[in-house]
């Protein structure tokens, strides 16, 4: 999950995919075609890579891992809340669905 997020996050930040909403080719102009500020893409950026340094480092200290997996499963049910939104196909939807999935399986573990 962690090596997913930074991924997404700082290698494909400006890349299209087809999982982005609306469309859109960077992630800039899919928080705008979600109706969102540029500074809402940028805190939520920084929730992200820092949950993803967190679950990292929940390899050496595990009590950092279910924090990491709560705030990361408030994310997703915004992400998801902004497919929906812009009524984005099933498809587009799939990488939060799993994120959440795989978040709330650890929060609970």
């Amino acid at each position: 999950m962690a090596l997913g997020l930074l991924n997404v996050w700082i290698l494909r930040r400006d890349k299209k995919t087809p999982y982005r909403g609306k469309a859109a080719a960077s992630m800039q102009s899919e928080f705008e075609a979600y109706g969102l500020p540029v500074w809402a893409m940028w805190v939520t950026g920084a929730l992200k890579i820092g949950v993803a340094g967190a679950m990292l480092a929940g390899i050496w200290e595990p009590m950092v891992v279910r924090p990491a997996a709560l705030v990361l499963i408030v994310l997703m049910l915004g992400a998801l809340a902004m497919h929906l939104k812009v009524k984005d196909p099933l498809k587009a939807l799939i990488p939060a669905l799993a994120m959440l999935s795989m978040a709330v399986a650890i929060a609970l573990l």
